[in-house]
């Protein structure tokens, strides 16, 4: 008991950070909308804010991975949030300055943030709950938290947008930008007052052994697990999945007869989905491998794109809570229970038995999360080519590797390494 109650702050902080995590992310995601008509960009540029913020992993992961190394977790959350309100602050200068650049500039910003408080978080979570069945439990209660976040980003957008998007303007965000900086500067407080446990930075004699030039060339790595490697590319895919999902769908409806706010509403149901998802896999991640979660969500998604595509197709409405909306909508909606425990799933397998790797291992795999950006750009253009709705079809295709990743490439076989 002694030991949950002195690491139940450490755990709070964790999941306050999730929260940011995916606020600030799919806030991003939602300004797709407002950037297509203020700027006129195509389907493809309007993501480039994602894209930006996404990219920044790619530049950020390896080295964020070196700082949470040296300098620890509660070093490395600071550094995160105060560039975090930097990154946000920028985007919010791009309403009064009305420039698309300034916007996407403030979007990489936000993104080293992101990729810094994903590094931190993840293989804190997962060693808080010791690792295996229990790490995944904490990872997707956690998870949850990041849901919350990422179900208000959507809705406040839209309900701040309003009913036409013809009129949309990155000034009409200033004040979700501006909750976002509050929360940014309350975490940095919190964050600095709380103990937090260091369980991989590096040693007193590790450090001066590495200042001395004295360190031995370790021949492996975390790139020496096969399924480590295959699992940095299942969450390169699955970020880009989960992105994807909603914000093509949220560009594509919010444009139609639905509207932004009845849009956006549905696509926080997608992310408030996922909260619902977490919770579960929370509850049942003691009991239930990572890899059944894996397997059985990924192909459970698969069914829901294919109905998404063929239905809306069709046309087929329905009436939900007083408003027409597309049938096809609802199982965009629904992917949500399938993309919420793919993260937490993909990260306990990719991690286990990495022992003294985890931490470089933890940044290779954020370097491989700017697939969040990637693939919504590239869906994106087949979009502007063969149509919103078409274009779902690459991602069924990305979820059929995530399978493949559950059923067989999740297994470790390089367990003759030492990794203590």
């Amino acid at each position: 008991m002694a030991k949950k109650n002195t690491t139940l702050p450490a755990i709070i902080v964790m999941f306050a950070l999730f929260f940011m995590i995916a606020f600030v992310t799919n806030f991003a995601g939602s300004m797709g909308v407002i950037v297509t008509n203020q700027f006129g960009a195509s389907k493809a540029l309007s993501q480039l804010g994602t894209l930006a913020n996404f990219i920044a992993y790619a530049c950020m992961g390896i080295p964020a991975g070196i700082i949470l190394k040296r300098k620890g977790y509660k070093f490395t959350a600071l550094a995160a949030v105060i560039v975090g309100l930097v990154g946000v602050a920028v985007q919010w200068i791009a309403g009064p300055a009305e420039s698309f650049l300034v916007y996407v500039i403030g979007a990489f910003i936000a993104g080293f943030s992101m990729c810094m408080l994903n590094i931190v978080v993840n293989p804190m979570l997962n060693t808080l709950g010791g690792g295996g069945n229990k790490g995944n439990r904490l990872i997707q209660l956690g998870g949850s938290c990041n849901s919350v976040g990422g179900t208000i980003a959507p809705i406040l957008l839209g309900y701040l947008v309003g009913g036409e998007v013809s009129s949309a303007t990155v000034a009409d965000a200033a004040p979700a930008m501006i909750i976002a900086m509050a929360i940014f500067a309350l975490a940095a407080v919190i964050i600095a007052l709380t103990k937090i446990p260091e369980p991989h930075m590096e040693t007193p004699e590790e450090k001066a052994a590495r200042k001395a030039g004295n360190v031995a060339k370790d021949p492996h790595g975390p790139l020496s697990f096969r399924h480590f490697v295959l699992g940095a590319v299942a969450i390169f895919f699955y970020v880009g999945i989960e992105v994807g999902i909603p914000n093509a769908a949220n560009l594509y409806y919010s444009a139609s007869w639905l509207g932004p706010a009845l849009t956006g509403t549905m696509i926080g149901a997608y992310w408030f989905c996922m909260m619902l998802g977490r919770l579960g896999g929370g509850a049942i991640g003691g009991k239930v491998s990572a890899k059944a979660m894996l397997s059985v969500t990924s192909a459970l998604a698969i069914v829901f794109l294919v109905c998404f595509i063929f239905i809306e197709s069709a046309g087929v409405k329905v009436n939900l809570f007083g408003n027409e909306m597309p049938l096809a909508l609802v199982f965009i909606t629904l992917c949500g229970l399938c993309t919420s425990v793919m993260w937490g799933a993909i990260f306990n397998l990719a991690a286990e038995g990495l022992g003294k790797y985890t931490a470089p291992a933890s940044g290779i795999f954020m370097t491989l999360v700017c697939g969040g950006g990637i693939i919504p750009f590239l869906q994106g253009l087949l979009a502007d080519a063969i149509g919103s709705v078409q274009s779902y079809w690459f991602l069924v295709a990305c979820l059929l590797y995530l399978v493949f990743y559950a059923v067989a490439g999740s297994k470790n076989v390089n367990t003759d390494i030492k990794v203590d």
